[in-house]
């Protein structure tokens, strides 16, 4: 059986950065509420240096493809795309693993993020 089959909806899912984003604004204060629905995915974040972000895309099994863009403490605006992996921790908690890039600005890097509460 396909590992992605046994993977939910992520529609009402809270996530949080593991640790702090290095080149990025994301961190372990930024929480994340994804919605899902027919292959959609999109969700709002907040928190830490983010005040507020959207993100809009698709899944297609574990995968996430999806864009970003959101205004800083500072008041700043920027965007970009990430691919994220949905994968399960060693206790059962979702979590997705990213690949992403600024398109505002220079700039790519790695984060994790951790599912907080489930639906």
């Amino acid at each position: 059986m396909d590992a992605s089959n046994s993977l939910p909806s992520l529609d009402g899912y809270r996530f949080a950065a593991v640790r702090d984003t290095s080149g990025g604004e994301v961190g372990p204060e930024t929480v994340f509420n994804y919605h899902e629905a027919d292959g959609e995915v999109w969700a709002t974040y907040a928190g830490g240096a983010v005040r507020r972000g959207f993100l809009v895309g698709t899944r297609t099994g574990d995968t996430l493809t999806f864009r970003y863009c959101q205004l800083n403490q500072g008041g700043a605006t920027s965007t970009g795309s990430c691919v994220s992996t949905i994968t399960r921790d060693t206790a059962g908690k979702l979590r997705m693993k990213e690949t992403w890039a600024w398109e505002s600005k220079p700039g790519k890097g790695t984060s994790e993020v951790a599912e907080m509460t489930a639906p």
